[in-house]
C-alpha cells in the first residue's frame, strides 16, 4: 500500500470476518477497517469514495447482482476501478439442474439433512447426468460439507456468460477492461484453422472473449476489471519505463527461475486444455532477481555484472517477452516505485 493508504472491508458473516481479522493480524496489517453489513448498504456504511473496490463471489449470490453493482458503483471515486469475480455459466454445466434436483428432493428439510441427501444423490447420479460428466467441478469433493454446501445448497446462486457480464456491466454504465487470465480469454489459442483464426481476429475484444469462453466451455468463474464507462485508464500496465517494478504472482522466484531453468518452453495446463510456450533466454535469471522491489533498471545491472554484453535493448527484449507470456498468465504484475502492482 501507499503511504496512508486505507482498506475498508464490509461483511455480512461474522465468521468470515473473524477470519479475514485474523489473516490481518498474522500479516501485521493495521491499516484495515472491518464493517459487519450488506453490500446492498456499502453507501450508508462506507461512504467512500474508494479508488479500487474488490467484489469476489458476492453479486452472483444476491436477489439483484444489478443492484449490488449499483451500490458499489455508488462509492466509486471518479477515475477508480472495481475488480469482481462472477461464476461462469459454462464451467459449472450440471450445477443448476442438480441444485433443482436437490430442492425438490431435500428442499425443506434441515441443513445437515440436506447435505447428507445431496451426498446421497451424488453417489446415485447416472452416468447421463451433466453434473456427473463435468470434469472441472470440485469443491464436493474436497470432504468438507461447506464446499458442497456453497456448490449445490445454495439457496441464491446465478452464473454468467462474458456477454451477460459485459450487458451487467454496460447497463450499470461501466466498461470492461479485462478478465483474468486473460490467456484464457483468447480464443487464437484454441484454434489452429487459418480461417478461423483469421474470423476471432476480426472479431471486437469482448467478442473474442465471449468466443474463448464458448470453445474452451470449463470456466467455472469470471475474474474481471470494469471501470466507468467514460474512464480513459483501465489498460494493462506496459513494461516500458526503466523504472517500473516486476511483481510476481503466487510464486517465489528462486522456486520459479529453478523451474523456467530446466526447460525452454512453459508447460500450462488450463483446465485440461495444455498448452506450451516457448521461453526467451534468460527467463530464469530475470526470474530470479524478481522480488517485488528492485527495478527493471536494478534487474539489468545486476545482470550485466555477470554478461557485460547483456545491453539495456537485449535485456528489454527479453523482459519484454517474458512479460507477454506471464502476464496474460496472471504470474507476473508490474507497478511504479511505490505504487500497487497492475
Amino acid at each position: 500500500r501507499g503511504a496512508g493508504g486505507e482498506v475498508a472491508y464490509i461483511d455480512m458473516s461474522t465468521a468470515s470476518m473473524a477470519v479475514a481479522r485474523a489473516r490481518a493480524e498474522a500479516r501485521g496489517l493495521a491499516n484495515i477497517r472491518f464493517h459487519q453489513g450488506s453490500l446492498l448498504d456499502v453507501a450508508e456504511r462506507l461512504p467512500g469514495p474508494f479508488d479500487y473496490i474488490d467484489c469476489c463471489g458476492v453479486l452472483h449470490h444476491l436477489d439483484d447482482p444489478a443492484a449490488g453493482l449499483d451500490a458499489l458503483l455508488s462509492v466509486l471515486a471518479p477515475g477508480g476501478g472495481l475488480g469482481i469475480m462472477l461464476y461462469g455459466a459454462l464451467g459449472r454445466t450440471g450445477v443448476y439442474p442438480l441444485q433443482r434436483a436437490l430442492r425438490r428432493l431435500a428442499g425443506d428439510t434441515a441443513p445437515a439433512a440436506r447435505v447428507a441427501r445431496a451426498r446421497t444423490l451424488l453417489s446415485e447420479l447416472p452416468e447421463t447426468n451433466w453434473f456427473r460428466r463435468n470434469p472441472f467441478l470440485g469443491d464436493h469433493l474436497r470432504g468438507d460439507d461447506a464446499g458442497l454446501y456453497d456448490l449445490l445448497l445454495h439457496p441464491r446462486d446465478r452464473a454468467f456468460t462474458v456477454s451477460e457480464i459485459a450487458g451487467l456491466c454496460d447497463r450499470a454504465g461501466l466498461r470492461v477492461t479485462g478478465f483474468l487470465p486473460p490467456l484464457r480469454y483468447d480464443p487464437l489459442l484454441l484454434l489452429t484453422d487459418d480461417a478461423l483464426r483469421r474470423a476471432a481476429a476480426g472479431l471486437p475484444w469482448l467478442e473474442a472473449c465471449a468466443l474463448a469462453e464458448e470453445l474452451a466451455g470449463n470456466l467455472k468463474t469470471h475474474v474481471f476489471y470494469a471501470v466507468r464507462r467514460d474512464a480513459a485508464n483501465g489498460a494493462p500496465a506496459e513494461p516500458a519505463p526503466a523504472d517500473a517494478v516486476p511483481v510476481l504472482r503466487e510464486n517465489a522466484p528462486d522456486a520459479l527461475a529453478r523451474g523456467l531453468a530446466k526447460t525452454a518452453r512453459l508447460k500450462v495446463d488450463l483446465d485440461g486444455i495444455p498448452r506450451r510456450f516457448d521461453l526467451p533466454a534468460g527467463a530464469a535469471d530475470i526470474v530470479r532477481l524478481i522480488d517485488g522491489r528492485r527495478t527493471l533498471r536494478a534487474i539489468h545491472r545486476q545482470l550485466m555484472a555477470a554478461d557485460a554484453r547483456l545491453d539495456w535493448l537485449a535485456f528489454k527484449g527479453r523482459f519484454d517477452r517474458l512479460y507477454g507470456l506471464l502476464r496474460p498468465l496472471n504470474m507476473l504484475l508490474l507497478g511504479g516505485p511505490g505504487a500497487p502492482p497492475r
